[in-house]
């Protein structure tokens, strides 16, 4: 049921590298136009360090592993686009209707279609008031089953980011941080929360890839890849704004899927745009990480 493009398929068949995208990022966590000139962006860096990009989303009920223009133009511009994540993929293939895909789902299709690896923003995880809410996001419970290496930022800093490494130590996922004894937090490059394993390159990355695998530990892997200095806003800064836009959904009564959404346009507000600035070059400094790995592990052969 999985529709690939050409590049993408062959790229499989060659075993070249290549690295999955999602699409939620495009549809739902940035506007329009900045959310498609940053998915061009960021398959075209894919490609100059040497490995195919495969956005994937569902169109017209129909799992896409990889997107031409005019699909990343539907995604980005498109107010109908479904946020789907891993439980939904049955429901709007059977509807025929378009879709994003979160992280969990892109997860899934990227290993339905043998992708091991794959870029996003950042992580879900275990939302802050989760012991009342038990709001925890599927992302984690896909790491914990899908043989899929995620490149990220971190967590998204507006989630519970200790509780978030508890529970991925609990489900068995490797949480592999470059360059840092410190795992970031989205927007800041630290977040308090010391780096459960740390590694100093894609080499590195691909090492622990082949050792899960080869040992048959199935599920996945978290490497996180703090934001470049220049880029970062401060976590004392971004906390408070976090703070602030958390207590404005609350009094709005936003629950369940809308959460995220919100939250993310409600810091680009409250940042006057310098959050969605930071976003996007976490996006390029991961794709190239991502891009890294992905050569890395494919001439292991």
């Amino acid at each position: 049921m999985l529709r690939l493009t050409d590049e993408v398929a062959q790229a499989l068949r060659d075993r070249t590298p290549v690295v999955a995208l999602e699409s939620t990022i495009i549809s739902h966590g940035m506007p329009y136009p900045q959310n498609v000139a940053m998915a061009t962006e960021v398959e075209g860096i894919i490609r100059e360090h040497g490995a195919v990009p495969a956005t994937i989303a569902v169109l017209d009920g129909v799992p896409r592993i990889g997107l031409d223009a005019e699909g990343l133009e539907l995604l980005a511009g498109d107010g109908n686009v479904t946020k789907v994540s891993v439980r939904d993929l049955p429901f709007v293939v059977a509807r025929r209707m378009h879709g994003a895909t979160t992280v969990a789902a892109t997860m899934r299709l990227a290993a339905l279609a043998g992708i091991r690896v794959f870029v996003t923003g950042g992580l879900g995880g275990v939302h802050r008031g989760a012991e009342r809410t038990f709001d925890v996001s599927a992302d984690l419970t896909e790491l914990a089953t899908t043989d899929v290496a995620v490149v990220s930022a971190g967590v998204k800093s507006i989630l519970d980011i200790g509780l978030t490494l508890e529970k991925l130590e609990t489900l068995g996922v490797p949480v592999l941080v470059n360059g840092s004894d410190e795992f970031p937090s989205f927007y800041s490059r630290g977040s308090g929360h010391g780096a459960p394993m740390r590694v100093d390159s894609a080499a590195e990355v691909a090492a622990v890839m082949a050792a899960k695998w080869g040992l048959g530990l199935s599920g996945g892997l978290v490497v996180a890849n703090p934001i470049p200095e220049a880029d970062e806003i401060p976590a004392e800064r971004i906390g408070v704004i976090i703070a602030r836009a958390l207590d404005d959904m609350a009094a709005l009564g936003i629950q369940g899927k809308d959460i995220t959404p919100y939250l993310l346009g409600r810091i680009v507000e409250l940042t006057e745009g310098a959050s969605l600035t930071a976003n996007i070059a976490l996006v390029r400094a991961n794709a190239r990480l991502g891009a890294a790995i992905a050569k890395e592990y494919a001439a292991r052969g």
